[in-house]
């Protein structure tokens, strides 16, 4: 499995702090972004996601606090820590994602492809490997 991380663009300036950017369609990121939101207020210890998606890529960071994301393309398992704010991981679609919050008051922050769509998530682990195998015998 590959994953791919990024690091922000961060200038610093001693007196007024820091800034962190990116940018999509071919800069930073490998898509377009069509949609951000974010999740706040989760409780410590409290897993979130538990979903695929069949075309949806995504670039999960956390600006205050600590994530774990754990990953899985039906074949590998992989986890990645977010707990600095020009961090982030890029989510491809057929990835299997879980997102624990191990520090209180965290916030995660998503750029997505797509906009919401009900139909292309994919909330069975069953079914998603059932269509990671189809995936992969119409290749």
């Amino acid at each position: 499995m590959q994953i791919q991380t990024i690091e922000m663009q961060t200038n610093e300036r001693p007196l007024e702090g820091k800034l962190s950017v990116f940018e999509g369609s071919g800069h930073d990121l490998p898509f377009e972004i069509k949609r951000i939101y974010y999740i706040y207020e989760v409780p410590r210890g409290v897993m979130r996601g538990g979903h695929a998606h069949k075309k949806l890529r995504q670039l999960l960071w956390c600006p205050y606090g600590r994530i774990r994301i754990r990953l899985d393309d039906g074949h590998e398992k992989a986890e990645v820590l977010l707990d600095a704010p020009n961090k982030g991981v890029v989510v491809e679609h057929t990835m299997w994602r879980e997102m624990l919050w191990e520090k209180e008051n965290s916030v995660l922050c998503v750029a997505a492809s797509e906009f919401y769509e009900e139909s292309d998530y994919i909330r069975d682990y069953r079914q998603f490997l059932r269509f990671v195998r189809e995936q992969e015998e119409q290749a």
